[in-house]
């Protein structure tokens, strides 16, 4: 009996993509979920797993062809059958040594690690978890345990490091670590081996004989690296890559690869032929400038100084801020509010609002509520652009931008235009408790609409907030400060706040941009008009 694996669910208008690379060949044996192959999409490279244990059989799509969603891309045999190239071979098939040979394991002699639990005793691996939507790889910020230690099931054995957002990683059972695979700073591909737990918690480690890596990656891609003696150029770069090379007239060592191994992926070469690449010579990732070349110091003054690598999240945050930059037709319009009424409204019910409903009574809802009110009026500002189409969203989902010691996230409020106060309150507290504790979720940072920053927190005067793409537009707050105004003619100081709205011009015109800020500063100066959705 024979099981079929075929091509997983792309992703949202992802309908076809391209076998990059196959990690096994006919007859090799696969366990359940070690990686089969790799597909390439115009997005992100999928891996595809082994839907059961067996041999592998069929290969129906060989690496280069394109296959749609579902398409049927391999058999997998029932039963253990013969390793590729040994049908020649005078073993025998007598099964007889096999089952001696898994007897006399319980001699004390070495036994190598499976990838679940044999018996009591056996060898448990520590697989890295699902790491979210397009998320294939990620990095080992931490460990909390070193090899010899005895842990306890679900216990935190390490953390890893995503785009966006930490991974914590619990031991599947209790027992005593055996062998720690993958180093902090290595980077680790989706449902790679990380780490071997022996089963039983007494201190007594079974030792693993790891295998020499024959192929790009070995045990579902915990090797970051190249093995020995394999360089650039042995290294087989994505079909769809080499084609973008072809018709781009780029050489290999003008396009610096980012897949494993070195390999060079299609949005590789596409950063090369926006400039972004090796710029026409052969650089390593060590030796490449992040922007300009650095200029030479002097040996006292390089002593003096401090080389930290970059983090993913900054590095995710950098590229995204200046894709944005780049792409968006981007542009700042301002304002002031008063925030008097917000203010004494505030004071007025902040005691029995926080008694009645158990969470503070802040600006933030305040600020949500006017923009929601403000986005039903100028629907563009609640919209993106999805190629040559508008796609007006009917809904607001709210990104509030929070500073975390790792960096800037937005989570995501959603649905916040149908939330009471309470409601919002609520949201934004968990959800920045969670973010500054690195604890949320992929989901919880993507689907947003529009999204509010708060520099006021820090200081800040007056800035211009940079957009969080695919969205129109983008709400900066800022700090509240007295300054004389001129009120019913008369001069009195007023808590004034400037308020900056950055929108993308190709979608968002000046006179909806104004709007949209006019109606938030009319809201805030008069909350009743929340009241009465005016």
């Amino acid at each position: 009996m024979s099981t079929e694996v075929r091509v997983p669910t792309l992703g949202e208008s992802v309908t076809e993509a391209t076998v990059a690379t196959w990690f096994k060949k006919p007859g090799d044996q696969v366990a359940a979920d070690e990686m089969l192959c790799e597909l390439e999409t115009d997005k992100v490279t999928v891996e595809v797993p082994a839907p059961a244990a067996g041999t592998m059989g069929e290969i129906v799509a060989d690496e280069g062809e394109t296959v749609g969603v579902d398409a049927l891309l391999a058999t997998i045999e029932e039963g253990e059958g013969k390793a590729a190239g040994s049908a020649g071979s005078d073993t025998k098939s007598d099964p007889e040594p096999e089952t001696k040979s898994k007897a006399s394991s319980d001699d004390g002699k070495t036994q190598p690690a499976s990838s679940s639990s044999n018996g009591d005793k056996g060898n448990i691996d520590v697989m890295v978890p699902t790491l979210g939507e397009s998320v294939s790889e990620a990095t080992v910020s931490t460990w909390f345990k070193k090899v010899g230690d005895n842990v306890s099931q679900d216990e935190m054995l390490c953390e890893l490091e995503t785009d966006k957002v930490s991974v914590e990683v619990p031991s599947p059972a209790a027992g005593t670590l055996c062998d720690i695979l993958a180093q902090e700073g290595d980077t680790v591909q989706a449902n790679g081996r990380i780490a071997v737990i022996s089963g039983s918690a007494d201190g007594t480690m079974t030792p693993e004989v790891r295998p020499e890596p024959m192929d790009e990656t070995a045990e579902g891609g915990q090797y970051s690296t190249p093995p020995a003696g394999k360089d650039a150029e042995d290294t087989e770069d994505a079909p769809a890559a080499k084609k973008a090379m072809a018709e781009a007239g780029l050489s290999r060592d003008q396009v610096e690869g980012t897949g494993r191994d070195g390999r060079i992926m299609k949005e590789d070469v596409a950063r090369a032929k926006s400039g972004a690449g090796k710029g026409g010579a052969a650089t390593s990732k060590a030796d490449k400038p992040a922007s300009a070349p650095r200029k030479p110091v002097s040996a006292d003054d390089e002593a003096r100084e401090e080389r930290v690598k970059m983090t993913r999240l900054r590095q995710t945050i950098a590229r995204r801020l200046k894709e944005s930059q780049d792409t968006a037709a981007m542009l700042t319009t301002y304002n002031e509010v008063d925030m008097t009424e917000v203010m004494a409204l505030r004071s007025q019910y902040k005691e029995e609002f926080q008694k009645k409903h158990d969470v503070k009574l802040g600006f933030m809802s305040f600020f949500t509520k006017a923009c929601c009110h403000a986005l039903k009026e100028v629907p563009e500002v609640n919209s993106e652009i999805d190629g040559t189409d508008i796609v007006y969203k009917n809904f607001v989902h709210m990104g509030i931008a929070t500073g975390t010691p790792t960096g800037l996230v937005v989570p995501v409020i959603r649905d916040a235009d149908s939330m009471s106060f309470a409601e919002i309150e609520k949201a934004i507290a968990e959800k920045g408790a969670r973010a500054r504790d690195g604890k949320l979720s992929m989901a919880e940072m993507q689907g947003g609409t529009f999204t509010i920053s708060n520099g006021g927190v820090y200081g800040s005067l007056m800035s211009s907030p940079i957009l969080n793409p695919p969205q129109s537009g983008i709400l900066g707050m800022h700090k509240i400060q007295d300054r004389p105004m001129v009120v019913n003619g008369e001069i009195k100081a007023r808590p004034m706040m400037y308020l900056a709205l950055s929108y993308d011009h190709r979608i968002v015109d000046g006179k909806g941009a104004v709007t949209f800020l006019v109606r938030v500063k009319e809201a805030l100066e008069d909350p009743r008009r929340l009241l009465m959705d005016l």
